[in-house]
């Protein structure tokens, strides 16, 4: 007999989900993590410190009081690190607590140490105090995603670091270069912006989130502008170094020279698979260290399987939840629904982002035919009372029998204020649910009834002939 039934490698969102359905399902589980306390990527160093990070910034820098109080407002006059960390770690402490409880609770066996696969049934287990071999029927990989510097930069973890290090940022720039554009960057450039540092953001490409409806990018960028963010788009990181007096200083690839007090690494992250052993196994990771999975997340080899970040987009905490219980619910031989379709994209940015179903871009590729509508934050009571003029909810929806197509959202509350639009999409609705039914007020949701009369009115004056449908 095997050890365990089943071997989960990797403690973030999929992994501890996966375990806790094997463990309820009666299978001996175990979860193997390299860190010393449960939580995996997402919990140290991902997508929990980031977001705590922004949540501490918005509030001691009263942002959206400024628009009340006048623009000198602070919720703290002379912000730290300190103020800002303390947050992240007793968040930190507190999930830790959480998920051990979870997986003691349900009897997986919880295991801190490297895991190396020997072959496709063993793994040697590197601990402190040794090593140990364990085997299993069957194996998950949810190891999450690390950074990896391609441009040879010259980390020191002080002036020069990478975005996995950010919880030992020892100082508060009044400069900062960022390099890289992507989700990750521009979260931390505009979250950094509202402490009045100098921001100034490395894109090798010449727009960012290309696959954002553009207005809201548009949108995304007027406001980080006015926030002091310098974008330097078609440039790429060339010569970087320290100075004697603690600056960073370099040049661009195109010749333009630059200092600032920090540089934050923000570029492509790769699977953690490195030092995994996965050949022994027979599983081979492809481009940046990402596994290959079919519909029922298993690898090449049928009783190994991953997922979360490993395997690529989308690379959110939230479908990796959902992507370790299906992969389970597959391994248990339950009966399962396929992944909705339509399920949100969330961008932590300030201000923040979110969508789901059919962008214009998509629908213009499709050659079909849309209209849209527009409800503005600052259209709302709610909206001027927390101090939001830029959020805006956009409906895009079919002109003809007016079924909703696509939900895009910026400003407050904005990965939660799209969920509502999600479930009209999901249940086929039309734009006329969203006229017709009462919201609470003051809220920012009847920005959805703001849209649809928005976008009926642009249809002309016989917009009610076509009978109405229910949900179904």
């Amino acid at each position: 007999m095997r050890d365990f039934d089943v071997i989960v490698i990797g403690c973030g969102p999929a992994g501890q989900k996966a375990a806790i359905k094997c463990a309820k399902s009666g299978k001996r589980t175990a979860i193997i993590d390299k860190r010393q306390v449960v939580g995996g990527q997402c919990l140290h160093i991902g997508t929990i410190p980031s977001k705590t990070l922004r949540e501490a910034i918005i509030y001691l820098s009263g942002y959206h009081e400024r628009k009340l109080y006048g623009s000198d407002y602070r919720v703290k006059k002379d912000i730290t690190v300190a103020d800002l960390l303390y947050r992240c770690n007793a968040i930190i402490r507190r999930e830790i607590e959480v998920i051990h409880n979870q997986l003691t609770r349900n009897d997986v066996a919880v295991y801190s140490g490297e895991a190396t696969f020997l072959d496709a049934h063993t793994v040697m287990m590197h601990e402190s105090v040794g090593s140990v071999t364990l085997t299993a029927d069957s194996f998950f990989i949810a190891v999450g995603s690390e950074s990896r510097d391609l441009d040879g930069l010259p980390f020191d973890g002080l002036h020069i670091m990478n975005t996995d290090d950010i919880l030992s940022l020892s100082f508060l720039p009044r400069k900062m270069m960022i390099v890289g554009a992507g989700v990750i960057g521009l979260e931390y450039a505009s979250m950094f912006s509202l402490l009045d540092i100098d921001i100034q953001l490395v894109n090798r490409w010449g727009s960012v989130l290309p696959f954002v409806d553009r207005q809201l990018v548009a949108e995304l960028s007027d406001f980080m502008r006015s926030m002091g963010v310098e974008f330097l788009h078609n440039e790429e990181i060339g010569e970087v170094d320290v100075t004697a007096d603690r600056k960073v200083a370099g040049r661009l690839k195109s010749g333009r020279e630059f200092d600032a007090d920090l540089l934050l690494y923000a570029g492509p992250r790769f699977g953690a698979t490195a030092g995994l052993g996965l050949e022994n196994a027979g599983v081979f990771p492809g481009e940046r260290g990402l596994l290959k999975v079919n519909e029922h997340y298993q690898t090449e080899v049928p009783h190994i399987y991953a997922a979360g970040d490993v395997i690529g987009f989308p690379s959110l905490a939230s479908t990796a939840i959902d992507q370790g219980r299906k992969a389970a619910n597959q391994l248990l031989h339950l009966e399962d629904i396929p992944f909705y379709p339509h399920f949100p994209y969330g961008i932590y940015t300030f201000p923040e982002i979110s969508m789901v179903g059919k962008s214009e871009e998509d629908l213009k590729k499709e050659g079909r035919v849309y209209e849209t509508g527009i409800g503005r934050y600052k259209d709302t009571a709610r909206g001027q009372i927390i101090g939001d003029d830029v959020g805006m909810v956009k409906l895009l929806f079919d002109p003809v029998d007016r079924t909703l197509l696509g939900v895009h959202a910026i400003g407050t509350d904005a990965t939660s204020l799209v969920h509502i639009g999600q479930a009209v999409l999901i249940y086929g609705g039309q734009i006329d649910y969203f006229v017709d039914t009462v919201f609470n007020y003051p809220t920012l949701a009847e920005c959805y009834k703001i849209a649809a009369l928005n976008g009926l009115n642009k249809l002309g004056p016989d917009l009610h002939a076509i009978p109405q449908r229910v949900l179904t």
